[in-house]
C-alpha cells in the first residue's frame, strides 16, 4: 500500500477555548417593541452573559519536518492574544471596538473571530470557527 507523502496530506486540528462575555442584541433602527419581539431576553437593557465555547479548526498539509499542520502551542497563544484577551469578561457592546456598531450575535462574533485569526495564519491553512453560545446552540463560519 502506498502512503502519500506527509506534505500531501491535509489534516484538521482543533483548539478548544472558553470565554465569558456579556452582550445585548439590539437594532437601533427598530422600535423597542420590535427589538423585544425579535430578540426577547437577549434585548435586556442591562445586558446578559454567555459562557462561550470556541473551537478553532485549522486544516492544512502536514509539515514533513515537524509532523504538524500547525504548532498547537502557537495556535493556543494566537487565540489567547487575539481573541480571549480581547473578549473574555468583557461587555461586547461597550468594551470592544469590533461590536461598537455591529450587533454581537453569535453569528457576528464567529465572523469577527475568524477575521482576526485569519490574518494571523499562513495562506496555505484553512480556518473554521465553531462558537457555542449555549450547550445546544452554536454557529460555524465559514460553512
Amino acid at each position: 500500500m502506498d502512503i502519500p507523502r506527509a506534505d500531501a496530506l491535509r489534516v484538521a486540528v482543533f483548539r478548544k477555548e472558553h470565554f465569558n462575555a456579556a452582550h445585548r442584541l439590539n437594532n437601533p433602527n427598530w422600535s423597542d417593541e420590535k427589538n423585544a419581539r425579535v430578540y426577547g431576553k437577549c434585548n435586556n437593557n442591562n445586558f446578559h452573559g454567555h459562557n462561550y465555547d470556541l473551537i478553532v479548526q485549522v486544516t492544512g498539509p502536514v509539515d514533513p519536518e515537524t509532523g504538524y499542520v500547525i504548532d498547537m502551542k502557537f495556535l493556543g497563544d494566537l487565540v489567547k492574544e487575539h481573541v480571549l484577551n480581547r473578549f473574555d469578561h468583557k461587555n461586547l457592546n461597550l468594551d470592544t471596538e469590533e461590536f461598537a456598531d455591529l450587533n454581537p450575535s453569535a453569528e457576528n462574533i464567529a465572523i469577527v473571530i475568524y477575521n482576526i485569526l485569519r490574518n494571523q495564519l499562513s495562506e496555505g491553512l484553512d480556518l473554521k470557527i465553531r462558537l457555542y453560545e449555549t450547550e445546544r446552540n452554536f454557529v460555524e463560519y465559514p460553512v
